[in-house]
């Protein structure tokens, strides 16, 4: 920008702030050359036809600029849920699947129609200042109204990881109860309401949210979550993921980010560090089963019947059942 005049380059710097098209920088002084030089040395970012200071993060910008393509429109579901660090998955592997790595807005029911390319995505549907809020200028949604917009649009086993993760992360229920009730005519509300049901907080990763829609379907008896073992001494320090009482069983979904270290060293450690766990939790007398994403996510996984297998094996154990105890869900609050 050294070759602009300070008048210009002032008044560049202020008017970038929000997103313009390329008309207004040249009705401003530059020439084609001075914004490609720009762009250049990332002092400008270019998304949607718009351009934008180079310091802005590029997520939020490209949101951004989106959103200067649709007048009025409010960010929302996915990119909303990515704006206030909401966990989200979908499968891929569905054909219906939706591009969750478009930006994502909603306007005004009066707008001509929804659209749906591969980088935006424009809904219409009816918005109410409780279903606002405002972040680095942008117009969002609000968490409740996230979480309600992503559970309508999406299956039971994609949605259910943004409703935990919300519910963990202290959205409250009585908020998407709401927000619920102002769409109760909507498209996709029932599916919704029977989500929210189901969600928990104490579900800590989207493997484990995809876990129990796995076990519901499959007619797995429902799991006690975050569940500890009294050593005879002290509470362990260890929480379950999964735990059935009645069967002596543990249920643990290891993400690869269980293991994954900065090093080869302590990669090795924290394997070492899950063996030593394994073992203090069978000297409890309980069957212990370990799956991972591809257990959880294949149709037609034989995690169920692993389970259930072991279900049989806990019932036979001759010893005394553990001390255990689990929190309760509506007080849960993760740990630090």
């Amino acid at each position: 920008m050294d070759r602009l005049e300070d008048v210009v380059r002032e008044q560049l710097m202020a008017m970038v702030r929000t997103p313009q098209r390329r008309r207004t920088l040249l009705a401003l002084g530059l020439r084609d050359a001075d914004v490609r030089r720009l762009l250049r040395r990332q002092e400008l970012q270019h998304h949607h036809g718009h351009y934008l200071d180079g310091r802005v993060d590029q997520v939020l910008a490209r949101i951004a600029c989106a959103q200067a393509m649709h007048r009025g429109s409010v960010v929302s579901h996915f990119s909303a849920a990515q704006i206030a660090g909401l966990r989200t998955w979908t499968d891929i592997r569905r054909p219906s699947a939706p591009p969750a790595d478009a930006v994502w807005l909603t306007r005004s029911p009066a707008a001509k129609r929804n659209q749906r390319r591969p980088d935006i995505v424009v809904r219409r549907a009816g918005l109410t200042l409780a279903d606002l809020r405002r972040h680095e200028g942008l117009v969002v949604t609000t968490a409740a109204r996230t979480v309600v917009d992503l559970a309508r649009e999406l299956p039971l086993r994609e949605a259910i990881v943004t409703v935990d993760h919300a519910l963990r992360t202290g959205t409250p229920v009585a908020e998407c109860e709401a927000v619920l009730e102002r769409q109760q005519r909507w498209t996709g509300v029932r599916r919704a309401r029977t989500t929210l049901a189901f969600g928990d907080p104490r579900s800590e990763s989207a493997l484990e949210s995809i876990a129990r829609v796995l076990f519901a379907a499959a007619g797995i008896p429902t799991p006690v979550l975050q569940a500890q073992f009294w050593d005879g001494v002290r509470w362990m320090p260890e929480r379950v993921d999964f735990w059935w009482p009645q069967y002596r069983t543990v249920g643990e979904a290891d993400g690869l980010a269980k293991y994954d270290g900065s090093s080869a060293e302590e990669r090795r450690r924290l394997l070492r560090a899950g063996h030593r766990r394994d073992q203090r939790l069978s000297d409890r007398g309980i069957e212990l089963v370990h799956f991972g994403w591809e257990d959880a996510i294949d149709r037609h996984s034989d995690l169920p019947a692993r389970l259930r297998a072991a279900f049989h094996r806990g019932r036979s154990r001759p010893t005394p059942p553990p001390t255990w105890r689990a929190p309760d869900p509506a007080h849960w609050l993760p740990a630090a």
